[in-house]
């Protein structure tokens, strides 16, 4: 064999055997860059959004819209302090239905 039917078959098996099924990009896209753990008043939120984890991004996000001005805090679903804000709104929640 020469060179180039060596070639032409490296080129040919490399095609072949391909990436198929690799995505191109695993960025990975969490809404929240960075969490507060500061204690929020939950009188002053207008809304609380909760977004479970998925293929896009692998933990919970909790994201709370101020009333005052409409900022979006995003809130450490591992704080004791979140964790327990987040029991009283559920519990608030089942006494409405």
């Amino acid at each position: 064999m020469n060179h180039n039917t060596i070639l032409i078959f490296c080129l040919i098996f490399l095609t072949l055997s391909g990436t198929q099924g690799i995505p191109h990009s695993r960025t990975i896209r969490c809404t929240c860059i960075e969490t507060s753990t500061q204690p929020v008043n939950p009188k002053s939120f207008k809304k609380l959004e909760i977004i479970p984890a998925s293929q896009s991004c692998p933990r919970v996000e909790i994201i709370a819209t101020m009333k005052m001005n409409g900022e979006k805090r995003c809130l450490d679903p591992e704080s004791k302090v979140i964790k327990n804000l987040l029991k009283a709104v559920r519990k608030e929640r089942s006494k409405r239905s």
